[in-house]
């Protein structure tokens, strides 16, 4: 059940955060560069506060009671590889958003996403169901069939810089299956990330001008809910789900994501979209349910 709920509630962080960059660069809020920069910078600050009041309780905790797990909680502060996956998926897909349609980005995004974190899994040796590989292929039709209407003939340079959105992000949730604190791990993977805000800034301060209060709005909210909370939720699920199933469930975010459109951004509600969402849903739901059974003398 914690996973179920820590799954749901980080994937519509996840749509949300979709929308929120949908509505701030293709209305013209606001730039890649700097959109990234407040989204970092929110994610931080947020995540610093909460973690603060936090450790003054774990530490009360540990000094009253001398719980050794506290101490452990307390001494996890993620790594410089996760919070570099998080710069460059965070960058790359402001950037790539700019070039791409939402179809085309979507198709791109997580193709890459599902073949780096499957292909993990794979790797550590997962062993997948019969029902569970026939699932995940109806559930790969049923998204192409979604998106492939809106998908137009890519720029080779948006392309490419989506994919390794992609591949930063399937690094990104794989390196939360050991995390000991979420919360801290997800805060110190932001307050590392503002290392390559400079850098960011060199190029964002030539759009400054063209900076809107509702671009910084939607950039922060972004950075400090959906990115920084959203997260933290994501990496609490993590260590409960295979590195396959939290692959595969990321497929339900396109369809949140237009049922947010349609409701917020009055986007058109079709036929294709109903079916396509009762097919990738139904997939997903299918895959979760079946057991994968692992084979004699097989090591996980």
């Amino acid at each position: 059940m914690k996973a179920t709920l820590y799954t749901i509630i980080a994937l519509i962080a996840f749509a949300a955060n979709s929308l929120f960059c949908r509505m701030a660069l293709a209305e013209g809020y606001i730039d890649a560069w700097s959109f990234t920069i407040i989204r970092l910078l929110g994610g931080a600050v947020c995540l610093m506060l909460i973690m603060t009041v936090h450790a003054r309780r774990l530490t009360r905790q540990s000094m009253a009671n001398k719980n050794l797990d506290n101490r452990a909680i307390l001494k996890d502060k993620g790594s410089w590889l996760s919070s570099i996956s998080l710069v460059i998926y965070a960058l790359c897909f402001s950037l790539a958003y700019v070039e791409l349609d939402t179809g085309t980005g979507a198709l791109i995004l997580f193709a890459a996403v599902q073949l780096t974190m499957i292909g993990w899994g794979i790797f550590k040796k997962e062993q997948l169901s019969a029902f569970q590989w026939a699932a995940f292929v109806v559930a790969v039709v049923g998204f192409i069939y979604l998106m492939l209407p809106s998908a137009a003939v890519p720029s080779l340079s948006g392309a490419a810089i989506m994919a390794i959105s992609g591949v930063a992000w399937g690094v990104y949730s794989i390196r939360g299956q050991a995390c000991i604190s979420p919360l801290r791990a997800t805060g110190f993977n932001f307050i590392r990330s503002l290392v390559a805000v400079p850098i960011l800034f060199l190029v964002a301060i030539s759009y400054l001008e063209n900076i809107s209060s509702e671009g910084i709005l939607l950039a922060a909210v972004s950075g400090a809910i959906t990115s920084g909370i959203g997260y933290s939720i994501w990496y609490m699920a993590m260590p409960l789900l295979k590195s396959t199933q939290a692959a595969v469930v990321q497929f339900c975010v396109p369809v949140m994501a237009a049922i947010a459109g349609v409701l917020f951004l009055s986007e058109q509600l079709t036929l294709r979209f109903v079916i396509a969402s009762a097919i990738i849903l139904g997939a997903v739901l299918v895959f979760i349910l079946n057991k994968s059974h692992p084979k004699p003398n097989s090591q996980h």
